[in-house]
């Protein structure tokens, strides 16, 4: 059986009010372009807030071949604060390698911000201590100390989906 470009995919009905995923100074564009990507294909919003540790003007873009930028529902925030202003109604969700609990014990909700922090140091400990209550990690079985990012992303964004019903019914398309 050979399987071509133009085969019929799996597909999910574009959802309503899905996750929102909240990226805090991210520093590696490559994982950054994994995400944009990850979000263009669950329709999933991208808010990357503060500074970026990478261009994202339209000639950097071009140059790495992210032929998909323009399908990502892309927002820029200075702050968290302003994140807040622009969505208030979004619920905080926090990940990050310094927590009990797992990303399978959050109950998901449509509209919910998904925080992720630097890759070289997560979110501010601060913002883990606001939101203690709803920081979850992934867990991992062996010696390494993290996952990658957007690997993170990709997991807990899938979890997401799937608690609210995003993925089903599927079809293929």
């Amino acid at each position: 059986m050979s399987h071509g470009a133009d085969d019929p995919k799996l597909r999910a009905p574009v959802p309503a009010n899905p996750p929102r995923v909240v990226l805090v100074e991210p520093e590696i564009p490559q994982n950054t372009g994994n995400i944009a990507r990850l979000c263009a294909a669950t329709q999933c919003p991208l808010h990357l807030v503060g500074p970026l540790g990478f261009s994202i003007d339209e000639k950097a873009v071009r140059r790495a071949g992210l032929d998909y930028w323009p399908l990502v529902d892309l927002h820029r925030h200075v702050s968290l604060a302003q994140l807040r202003h622009e969505h208030p109604d979004a619920r905080w969700l926090l990940f990050s390698g310094r927590s009990s609990r797992s990303y399978l014990d959050a109950a998901y909700r449509p509209g919910d911000a998904l925080l992720f922090g630097r890759e070289s140091v997560g979110l501010p400990p601060e913002l883990l201590e606001e939101h203690e209550e709803r920081v979850f990690a992934i867990p991992t079985m062996g010696a390494v100390r993290s996952l990658n990012l957007a690997h993170a992303v990709g997991i807990v964004v899938y979890e997401a989906l799937r608690q609210l019903g995003m993925l089903t019914p599927t079809f293929l398309g």
